[in-house]
């Protein structure tokens, strides 16, 4: 009686805080509901998650090589290491024409450890914060846990599912915004905005006061038009990028982010307490992958003819509503002419067509029942063999 009273005390004592109450992402569930399948010896096509198939440059590996060879892997500046931050620049001067300041940029874990450093520094638990649907999950997801309301603003058609001025302005007059966070490329939709969108959108923000974050992991990686980075556009924007998408470095946990100038040194605080530095291992990878930039590109044209095989071949099979598949590695279809669950109907054709894909839902909670994200960073092959597995399933 008495062990059965302290374990309950102990229970009360170690429940979970309010802020961790936070959903699952979803992709990550259907990737162990994949790897069970593969554990009994199914073979999946995997179109479920963000993650190139390609490794990461050689330049890169090389250059990681070298350095344990060298023997002393230490701390770097809680800012990232100084060579890293002068390449980074160079590249926005080479890609964009765009000037940065050196004393701007931040290192950071991957593009997730720049959104907990980018919220913290911006906004005040409370704050409420725009955010796209469908959109990137962890968007919300790290907001709410940080105590912060994401506001949903639901993307149109009509709008190439880009977010505009006139719809950031009608949130932000129900009730005021901190602040509002756009990607493009954009995951899912793979949809992307002009220079005259993004300019539009980002001067309707400054001028009623709300900030601007840019998530532009996803550059690089632009089919329809060059994607445009909000760096060139604003100095008071902070653009949050990483080496996990064009760069295929996933696993190295290495981005960054260009700042303004009044939040370096309160960014470098947090990071300073929050994780020291990031793995100087993984910069010393980044910095050299900037030259593996024709291998990239190489892999670059293969999602590109994905994307071909996706367009071409998704109609013929049954599923031929999707939205403009701009860029990124992503193309987001409407399944309502067959289920109004998405969430369901991913899970039987994990099952019997043996293709994992992303129920809308996980990116979407007001219409994402309707569709499904399907990710093409794969091989050619394994494209084609999904699509006529989906037609054979689908007949």
């Amino acid at each position: 009686m008495h062990d059965a009273t302290l374990r309950n005390r102990l229970g009360q004592w170690l429940e979970p805080s309010r802020r961790s109450d936070v959903p699952p992402f979803m992709v990550m569930d259907v990737m162990a509901a994949a790897a069970r399948i593969e554990a009994t010896g199914g073979h999946v096509i995997h179109m479920e998650v963000g993650q190139p198939a390609a490794g990461a440059p050689r330049t890169a590996i090389a250059a990681a090589h070298a350095a344990l060879e060298a023997g002393r892997i230490d701390y770097t500046s809680a800012l990232g290491m100084p060579s890293l931050r002068a390449r980074i620049v160079r590249h926005y001067r080479e890609t964009y024409g765009c000037a940065v300041s050196p004393e701007r940029i931040v290192v950071t874990t991957g593009s997730s450890g720049g959104f907990i450093l980018a919220f913290l520094s911006m906004f005040e638990p409370g704050d409420r914060v725009a955010v796209t649907v469908p959109g990137y999950p962890p968007y919300r997801h790290i907001l709410t846990a940080l105590g912060c309301e994401p506001v949903l603003i639901e993307t149109t058609n009509e709008t190439r599912h880009a977010l505009t001025g006139e719809a950031l302005l009608a949130a932000h007059r129900k009730a005021p915004l901190k602040g509002v966070l756009v990607g493009s490329p954009a995951n899912p939709t793979g949809t992307m905005m002009s220079r005259e969108a993004l300019a539009g959108l980002m001067a309707a923000a400054e001028d009623a006061g709300i900030r601007f974050i840019s998530d532009e992991i996803y550059h690089g990686l632009d089919y329809a038009f060059p994607a445009v980075t909000a760096a060139a556009l604003s100095e008071h924007a902070l653009v949050i990028n990483s080496f996990s998408k064009y760069f295929c470095m996933t696993g190295w946990r290495v981005g960054w982010m260009v700042v303004p100038e009044v939040l370096v040194r309160p960014i470098e605080r947090l990071q300073q307490n929050l994780s020291i530095s990031v793995p100087s291992l993984s910069q010393i990878a980044a910095e050299a992958a900037f030259d593996g930039a024709a291998e990239m590109e190489e892999i670059k044209h293969s999602y590109q003819e994905n994307r071909r095989i996706l367009i071409e071949g998704l109609p013929k099979a049954g599923l031929s509503k999707f939205l403009p598949a701009d860029g990124a590695f992503y193309l987001y279809a409407d399944v309502s002419d067959f289920t109004a669950d998405s969430f369901e109907f991913a899970q039987q054709m994990l099952e019997q067509a043996r293709v994992a894909a992303t129920p809308g839902l996980d990116f979407d909670p007001i219409r994402g029942r309707s569709f499904l994200r399907f990710s093409y960073a794969r091989s050619p092959e394994e494209m084609r063999e999904a699509v006529d597995r989906i037609a054979e399933w689908l007949k």
